[in-house]
């Protein structure tokens, strides 16, 4: 017999933990998702190129939570109750293996997101979580002790309620959620890519160059790691970093900025004009083309040959100071005006959401309505690329579940 009722607004992967989590913890509640589309847990099919970049290696709280551009206070509190040890061992314990990748990304042993699918589908089967598909919730209301759901078909009546709708890219969109009290950050995207249109460096989209520094001029946003270089700009783990962690500063500027580009970061400029001079005495006789000091990709090392105005059959020792100067601050100063941004991969990730001062971290229930709940992106939590944001979804789902079946 099913005495109570807990509906989870959002078929994402938030919303999906805390739904199971919750059913299979307490047997006597029943518990309904409504999702608004069609499609159930559609960033974990698309998430790591298909492949569901589940969590991250990275087993210590302090420098998990370090990972969160925003949220890091807040997460640290959680991941004290559910961390990806748990989310490892939770998926493995319903047979779902997880391999730890070289960057620390961790995946299923088959490389295929249906996996993670499945097993939240059999699940939900299992513990008799009803799914019910195309409901959008368009207003939420208190009445008494319980809540009213009010959706596009009808209405519910839930006494617990958990909001796991993913992030909002505009503030609007939140209307139904502050009318129940709550505040919002602005939303803003994370995790783009930055568009240099009419560059000619997008010719060598598919290359990629790793470890590079990139740097946001005027700031002291910068980061270290591979860059992709695209057919509308650059993209690759060190970009989207500098995208979370500027997310703010970069709306704030339109997404126009110049970034100040180091291809080979073990070198500065004097120190890299230095080792040039050294190896154009040691390697005269070899041609600039067929001899990369740098171990950077062939296009990329003729490309930029080309830029400095180094023909490809000039010798090292033949190199003119002008050319050598020019090669040096392109490799180690290089600068691009960045304008416009594009999502990746449609792996769409929001700053901002429901304010965190008015959630309890180590319950994800509101401070403001006893009963209500959220868990997931809706909250003003991102992390970074790699599993960060998956994390959070698992734990913050596990959280509400957890403490629903409580009280």
């Amino acid at each position: 017999m099913k005495t109570r009722t807990l509906v989870v607004i959002g078929g994402g992967a938030a919303g999906f933990f805390c739904a199971v989590n919750a059913a299979a913890l307490d047997p006597a509640l029943r518990v309904i998702i409504l999702e608004k589309s069609s499609k159930l847990l559609s960033k974990v099919r698309i998430s790591g190129g298909g492949r569901c970049n589940v969590t991250h290696a990275c087993f210590e709280v302090p420098a998990l939570s370090k990972r969160y551009p925003r949220g890091e206070q807040f997460v640290k509190k959680c991941f004290g109750y559910f961390s990806p040890s748990d989310t490892i061992q939770w998926f493995e314990k319903r047979g779902v293996l997880l391999k730890v990748e070289a960057d620390g990304r961790m995946f299923p042993t088959t490389n295929d997101s249906s996996t993670i699918i499945e097993c939240l589908l059999k699940e939900a089967d299992k513990t008799g979580v009803e799914i019910r598909m195309n409901q959008e919730v368009k207003k939420l209301e208190r009445k008494g002790i319980q809540w009213l759901v009010q959706t596009n078909i009808g209405e519910l009546i839930a006494d617990k309620v958990c909001i796991a709708t993913g992030g909002y890219p505009k503030a609007q969109q939140f209307d139904w959620l502050k009318a129940t009290g709550h505040s919002i950050q602005e939303p803003v995207p994370s995790l783009f890519t930055f568009n240099l249109p009419g560059h000619p460096i997008r010719d060598l989209m598919g290359v990629v160059v790793d470890p590079v520094q990139v740097k946001i001029q005027g700031s002291k946003l910068q980061e270290k790691g591979p860059v992709l270089i695209t057919h509308w700009g650059l993209s690759g783990p060190a970009i989207l970093r500098l995208s979370a962690w500027g997310a703010r500063q970069l709306a704030a500027s339109n997404w126009t900025f110049r970034l100040l580009i180091n291809w080979v970061p073990a070198y500065h400029e004097q120190s890299l004009l230095e080792f040039i001079r050294q190896f154009r005495n040691e390697k005269g006789a070899l041609k600039t083309q067929n001899r990369n000091p740098f171990g950077l990709p062939q296009r990329f090392w003729e490309w930029l040959l080309t830029e400095a105005g180094i023909g490809l059959e000039t010798k090292w020792g033949e190199l003119p100071s002008k050319e050598q100067n020019k090669l040096v601050k392109l490799l180690a100063a290089m600068e691009l005006e960045v304008k416009g941004k594009t999502t990746f991969k449609d792996e769409f990730v929001t700053a901002g959401g429901i304010s965190l001062a008015e959630i309890n971290p180590t319950t994800m229930e509101s401070k403001l309505s006893p009963g209500l709940y959220f868990a997931g992106e809706v909250l003003d939590v991102d992390g970074i690329t790699g599993g960060f944001n998956f994390q959070h979804a698992w734990t913050s789902g596990w959280l509400a579940a957890r403490n629903i079946i409580k009280k």
